[in-house]
């Protein structure tokens, strides 16, 4: 008969199995990096270097603006300025450019030459990773009067993209809303990457409300036309609905992004998520699939394992995981180990294997629970002399949670050797307890019946 775990993992392989995923709960809000162009296009073109062209589309005409020509002369320099830093000649490269900077009378700059001079200056300092002179070098670029659209639009989304980078994610949300403001006016959607962007923002301003529509836009834009959206995308999702206590939407967020990313953490995750929903079945084959991809190897995880298949009742696959661990030389072997490996196979009915384990386990701990618990395993096995051994050693160390059973164990060993007044006084012990008193009283009466067959036994010989 098919056992309800073994159900729940049939019906899950199909969607789940093989795909080497796994979570810690958590969002990364993980900011792609701004992009400064070094293009400088040819002067007839009328376009900033450093600025990629929009998609022609049929939408709202961008308003026009009167720009400024960049002379032939300062082209030429700026292009020297580029070639340097492209060149990674980074000190000749601002040297050009603060020279031209510095001009003034009828070579000083008009202001779209000036914004492609900071602009060049960003990507300089971005490149070298200075991103505080990066972003106060993009602010010039828009501060400067009739420059392109396009450019200023671009620019402020690098911006934006810099506060993010530097930490202040305030300045870049408020920066990010003034953009999609912009191009809003322009009629222009703002693409998938600005919505996941600012989804981020507000999540780190924990605004999560909002950080949660606006990731749900993105994820949605990219499935709309068929693209896999990005894995951080879904991990920002997925700690928001963990934060609102939607553990059932946290599932479906993992199980979705398990098709496509594949992580131990998820599958860690979601055997946890499934726990936490009293789904125990599926919680066990999800981390079973894992085990099975080699993913899971910690000493942790692979007790985990054997612990989470005690539950679902099948307690040799538990045996045999956190042996093959402990000879694989992944697990330690604690004595809590032991116990646990040792309560699996005697569980699973092989009392032979679980006994030298538990005997291990026993001789590693100070208190006096293993022993008793050996002495049961004795017992099971009709180790007679050795279960009462136990139980005595267990009585010795202490610390016993339930003494009326050791009593108990106790009393049955001593039955079975013969020793019937030392069992008696063991089963008079174990009665005080409210738990084992009708099972050692009916143990009493049963030995006392016993021990008048056997006296009748004598009389009639």
């Amino acid at each position: 008969m098919m056992t309800d775990y073994h159900l729940s993992k049939r019906i899950m392989r199909p969607v789940l199995v093989k795909l080497g995923c796994s979570v810690a709960l958590g969002a990364a809000a993980l900011l792609s990096v701004p992009v400064a162009g070094t293009a400088l296009q040819p002067i007839m073109d009328g376009a900033a270097f450093g600025v990629a062209h929009a998609a022609e589309e049929k939408k709202p005409k961008p308003p026009t603006r009167k720009t400024p020509a960049i002379r032939a002369k300062i082209f030429e320099k700026l292009n020297e300025a580029q070639v340097a830093s492209e060149e990674k000649r980074y000190n000749d490269a601002l040297k050009h450019l603060n020279e031209l900077r510095d001009t003034s009378g009828r070579n000083a700059l008009n202001s779209y030459e000036l914004a492609n001079l900071y602009n060049l200056y960003a990507f300089v300092y971005f490149t070298q990773e200075k991103y505080d002179l990066a972003l106060k070098a993009y602010e010039n670029v828009v501060k400067q009067p009739d420059i392109p659209v396009a450019m200023e639009l671009n620019t402020k989304y690098t911006i934006a993209q810099l506060y993010f980078v530097s930490e202040d994610y305030k300045k870049g949300v408020d920066t990010l809303l003034e953009w999609f403001k912009f191009k809003d006016q322009l009629g222009e959607d703002p693409g998938a990457n600005a919505y996941a962007l600012l989804a981020q923002g507000f999540y780190q301003i924990q605004k999560l409300d909002l950080a949660l529509k606006y990731i749900e836009v993105a994820i949605k834009d990219y499935q709309d036309r068929g693209k896999v959206p990005k894995e951080q995308w879904w991990g920002l999702q997925r700690f928001l609905y963990y934060e609102k206590g939607d553990t059932k939407r946290v599932i479906a967020i993992l199980e979705e992004t398990m098709k496509y990313y594949q992580k131990k953490a998820y599958w860690l995750q979601l055997s946890s998520m499934y726990n936490e929903m009293k789904r125990e079945n599926e919680a066990t084959a999800a981390m079973e699939a894992a085990y099975e991809d080699g993913l899971l190897t910690g000493d942790k995880e692979i007790v985990n394992m054997g612990y989470l298949f005690l539950q679902s009742e099948v307690p040799y696959k538990a045996a045999k995981v956190i042996d093959k661990g402990l000879k694989d030389g992944k697990v330690e072997a604690s004595s809590k180990t032991l116990e646990v490996l040792a309560n699996s196979w005697r569980q699973a009915q092989e009392v032979k294997k679980a006994i030298p384990v538990m005997e291990k386990a026993a001789a590693k701990s100070d208190k006096g629970e293993l022993w008793s618990r050996l002495g049961s395993v004795y017992l099971d096995n009709e180790e007679f002399s050795k279960a009462e051994q136990a139980i005595e050693n267990a009585f010795k160390k202490g610390d016993l949670k339930r003494p009326d059973n050791a009593y108990l164990v106790l009393g049955m060993a001593r039955f079975n050797l013969k020793e019937y007044d030392g069992a008696r006084r063991a089963f008079n012990e174990a009665k005080k307890s409210e738990d084992s008193k009708v099972y050692a009283e009916n143990w009493l009466k049963f030995m006392e019946n016993e021990l008048a067959r056997q006296e009748a036994l004598k009389d009639d010989i």
